[in-house]
């Protein structure tokens, strides 16, 4: 570091190279975990979105099915041929629309006396006006083109005005019925309804009797009529009227054909596409089965599943939904759960173990779908009790901790329920089922232990299912029975996956389960054995903190397994230098005598590198690799310190604690803590001349405080009260290893059992022989050293 570091005013920074370089890889590892995170809801969103290509393309109608097809979610299938037929019905349905004018008569009438009284400016005082000039106007106002005869006897009839009531008495009389054009293509629109719309007010009224209609030639034919009766004008004059009137006459009557086709075209829009509801899990077709029309249009339907537009939404709102359920999530536990730590080798473990359960469900589902074609009287939503869901918080609770487990679990246990068609009930069953095997599957030292996880599982899963089954009021029939062998063959199927997944999962990922912890805690290992010849004190050393430490995790609920198989190896290091430690010498010459204080401490030092060296060598896992690595902390070696000292006073030097200090770095868990205690505890244990109990006690509490003091517990998770318990441990084993013992007096005297003659009490005597006070054998020492094989 120092030829990357500056002094500038007494700062140390780094070169801008070193730090863009840290600062690159501290965001690599953001967004690696965060890629990670985005892929494993892709993933889960492709899983559990139905994907096409379950009904096979070439069945046409009329053909036999060669297998049974079933409807993967519910769906809605279009049938457009009964869509055209309800459109077509709607259009037929709709009323025809008739314009009715009732001020037609009158308009007409309003319109001749406009007429009249433009003739009558002819006979005006000092008007210049001729009838010539006069006549467009007139033509324009009736809105036909008038004859000389016609625009003649109108200026008569403008002569004359009281002669116009008798025309506008026959104008109305005419107008005050209906009159229409085409009385019979009314009548035949009448057949599908007429609605009549008054062209004053909008409303719409139904026509409800034709017998009040009257066509425009009857209508005409009843003016000229009337014509005929007004005797007040010549005949020529009332001829041309007659005339004028014809042209002028229209029905107040009208068909309106382009507000009759928008009516038509709305209430075609108005019909839905119809649509045909299919279960999810609904039989479609049967094998064996002629495949009807319907059957086809569902298998079209099926085979368009993942195209469809409506399924592209869904699979969107499911990615965007899983993203942020695991973004929020985990940013939750990763804040606000003390134990929720994952570095990047966990969350790629959870990651796998999510997408391989879903895939494992989807297999179970296709499972259970063949099984319900041999077995068809067993509801399909039976076969859902069997499927292994409590697999994957099993793995993660063996492998991780039950924080994770949790986070774990309602994960999973939301995503089936989406996966199972937003089953609420299946939902509630994945999460009982999980948190119940999670439980039972923590610190799991044997085999056997997952199977008894997955007895007590099934006993969850049937209470679950008598809860749901209850709770969808429904009644005790069969199917609750299968229900529940279903639920019991679900703990055991669970046990089996994971037993045979678990030595995978250590494998690949490298974890150090307690199934593993179990192997290595076998005494006939590799490295032990070496460990034992070649430093024999060590290994017994280690054997004794190995029983402090475990009976101390069980005190303050810590890993006891991992604590004892940790302690077993932590000093492994030694067995490349064992003449180097003290209790592998004896009462030999001591190698450190000719060593330097600083060079003895290196070589202490060393261990630690190469423990950790010989246990990735022999793969013995990172938890243990990391307790090798901080059992000392960054502890201070005494005596060599205190050595170098006395010798640099000598010599007048400066002597630096940093120099006699363990690497590090200090304990990040109980169970190294726990290692590191035991070990010091252990070693002064054995300079104790009188072992009694108050003076273990006194030796426990004060290496104890002094560890505490030095700082070496600052960042493991030991309580104070946590480190009560833990000396109360030390102090019972400690003491039953030094246990008092009763002085046998010596010599310790050998009988030889000999005839018993009359009872006689010196018979006895004679068997064991007389001795002398320095225990020698007068009789029956020759004997019996000839039975020891020594003569």
């Amino acid at each position: 570091m120092a030829n990357e570091r500056k002094l500038d005013g007494g700062r140390s920074n780094l070169k801008p190279v070193t730090f863009i370089s840290r600062l690159t890889n501290s965001l690599d590892r953001r967004y690696q975990r965060q890629l990670l995170l985005v892929l494993l809801a892709l993933t889960l969103t492709f899983i559990i979105i139905p994907k096409g290509g379950f009904a096979p393309g070439y069945y046409q109608s009329g053909d036999v099915a060669s297998r049974d097809i079933k409807a993967p979610r519910e769906l809605l299938v279009p049938d457009e041929g009964l869509t055209q037929k309800k459109r077509q019905q709607a259009e037929e349905a709709v009323p025809v629309l008739y314009d009715f004018d009732s001020g037609s008569g009158v308009n007409l009438i309003n319109r001749l006396h406009q007429v009249l009284e433009l003739g009558q400016t002819l006979s005006t005082p000092g008007s210049t006006a001729t009838a010539e000039v006069l006549k467009p106007s007139a033509e324009r106002i009736l809105g036909v083109a008038l004859e000389p005869g016609e625009w003649s006897a109108l200026l008569v009839l403008s002569a004359a005005p009281d002669k116009f009531i008798d025309l506008k008495n026959l104008l109305a009389s005419a107008y005050a019925r209906k009159v229409v054009s085409d009385i019979g293509l009314l009548r035949t629109d009448s057949e599908r309804g007429i609605l009549l719309r008054d062209m004053a007010s909008g409303q719409d009224v139904p026509l409800r009797d034709t017998a009040e209609l009257i066509t425009i030639e009857k209508t005409r034919a009843s003016i000229l009529s009337g014509m005929n009766r007004v005797y007040t004008l010549s005949k020529v004059h009332r001829q041309a009227l007659a005339a004028v009137l014809e042209k002028s006459l229209r029905p107040n009557l009208t068909f309106n054909k382009s507000a009759t086709e928008a009516r038509k075209k709305d209430a075609r829009d108005a019909v839905t596409t119809v649509l045909y509801q299919v279960k999810q899990g609904e039989m479609i077709v049967r094998e064996g089965e002629r495949i009807t029309d319907s059957q086809l249009l569902k298998l079209d339907a099926l085979r368009k599943i993942g195209s469809d537009s409506r399924n592209m939404q869904t699979a969107f709102g499911l990615l965007l939904s899983t993203l942020i359920l695991i973004f929020v999530s985990h940013r939750f536990a990763n804040r606000n759960i003390r134990k929720y730590n994952l570095n990047n080798r966990d969350l790629l473990f959870m990651a796998t173990t999510f997408v391989g359960l879903f895939i494992l469900i989807k297999l179970a589902i296709f499972v259970a779908s063949a099984l319900e074609s041999a077995f068809p009287y067993i509801e399909s939503t039976s076969y859902y009790y069997v499927v292994p869901f409590a697999v994957g918080a099993m793995l993660v609770r063996i492998v991780l901790n039950s924080e994770v487990t949790v986070f774990f679990a309602v994960l999973a246990s939301l995503l089936i329920g989406v996966l199972f068609g937003n089953n609420l009930f299946l939902t509630f069953y994945a999460f009982a089922g999980s948190l119940t095997a999670a439980h039972w599957v923590r610190h799991c030292k044997e085999r056997a232990m997952l199977y008894r996880a997955g007895l007590r599982l099934s006993l969850v899963n049937i209470l679950m299912i008598v809860a749901i089954h209850f709770l969808a009021s429904r009644g005790l029939d069969l199917q609750l029975l299968y229900k529940c062998g279903f639920a019991l063959a679900n703990g055991l199927i669970c046990a089996v996956i994971v037993t045979g997944i678990v030595p995978m999962v250590e494998h690949f990922f490298k974890y150090t389960t307690d199934i593993k912890l179990l192997e290595l805690a076998n005494m006939n290992s590799p490295v032990l054995r070496e460990l034992m010849v070649q430093a024999p004190g060590t290994y017994h050393h280690s054997v004794i903190v190995g029983n402090l430490v475990e009976a101390a995790a069980e005190e303050i609920n810590a890993n006891p397994l991992l604590a004892r198989v940790a302690a077993y190896y932590h000093d492994i290091g030694k067995i490349r230098k064992p003449l180097y430690y003290i209790e592998n010498v004896g009462i030999g010459e001591n190698r450190h005598d000719k060593l330097a204080p600083s060079m003895s401490a290196l070589i202490l030092m060393a261990h630690l590198k190469d423990g950790v060296d010989i246990a990735r060598e022999h793969k013995l896992g990172e938890p243990i690799v990391d307790i090798i690595r901080q059992h000392h902390g960054t502890g201070l070696i005494k005596f060599f310190y205190e050595k170098a000292k006395n010798q640099a006073n000598a010599n007048v030097q400066q002597i630096s604690e940093r120099d006699y200090r363990y690497p590090g770095p200090k304990p990040q868990t109980r169970e190294a803590a726990l290692i590191m205690l035991a070990d010091a505890v252990e070693a002064a244990s054995r300079t104790l001349t009188d072992p009694t109990p108050a003076r273990i006690r006194g030796m426990v509490q004060k290496l104890i405080n002094n560890i505490f003091i030095d700082g070496q517990l600052d960042e493991c998770e030991l309580t104070l009260k946590d480190l009560h318990k833990i000396a109360r441990s030390f102090e019972r084993v400690l003491s039953g290893i030094f246990h008092h013992r009763v002085d046998y007096p010596e010599p310790v005297y050998k009988e030889r059992v000999t005839e018993k003659k009359n009872g006689d009490d010196s018979d006895r005597e004679r068997a064991a022989g007389s001795t002398d006070k320095n225990g020698s054998s007068e009789e029956s020492g020759p004997a019996d050293l000839k039975r020891l094989g020594m003569s």
